[in-house]
């Protein structure tokens, strides 16, 4: 079934009702293969995590490989409503990546599909596996930029202004 991309600043009233608990941010990114396709279809594999809704998607983005090379990412970012931890939404988002054929075979390599937890409520964590809130969250334009579309008050005019030369720009715009 296709998805319907939603306005920016679309809540599901519903979906958020049906699912009480914590306020997550997930980046979305693919170069490789059809991306759009692929950031599609994980929208809706985030949908069908258990316990877990996407209550909001922000528009897509195209931008230039940051420290890597290769074709442009296609990106975006969910908020979700869940009542997974932390390392549960970590491990459901990594399953989904290996759905799609992600491999890492160096770091900043092209990929398939790349999720990244960026917020988790407000919870602050360091561990070997999972950071948050996500370390370079504020270095990337096209995290910030489709971020700022969802939920506005977690981006500052500041984070916006220090990404600026960054290319970055909504998918359909020239």
């Amino acid at each position: 079934m296709p998805v319907r991309a939603r306005a920016p600043h679309r809540r599901t009233r519903a979906a958020e009702a049906a699912v009480a608990g914590v306020t997550a941010y997930i980046g979305l990114g693919a170069n490789l293969g059809n991306a759009q396709a692929s950031i599609e279809q994980a929208m809706q594999a985030l949908a069908g995590l258990p316990r877990t809704a996407v209550t909001a998607r922000s528009p897509l983005y195209l931008s230039a490989p940051l420290d890597a090379t290769g074709p442009d990412y296609v990106n975006a970012v969910a908020e979700l409503a869940t009542d997974l931890s932390a390392i549960e939404l970590l491990d459901s988002l990594q399953a989904i990546e290996n759905a799609a054929g992600r491999e890492r075979p160096f770091p900043n390599a092209p990929r398939t599909l790349d999720l990244d937890v960026l917020l988790y409520g407000d919870l602050a964590l360091s561990s070997k596996r999972l950071t948050l809130p996500h370390p370079r969250m504020n270095d990337r334009a096209f995290v910030l930029h489709p971020l700022a579309d969802i939920a506005p008050s977690r981006v500052s005019a500041a984070q916006l202004r220090a990404v600026a030369g960054q290319a970055v720009r909504r998918l359909g715009e020239s």
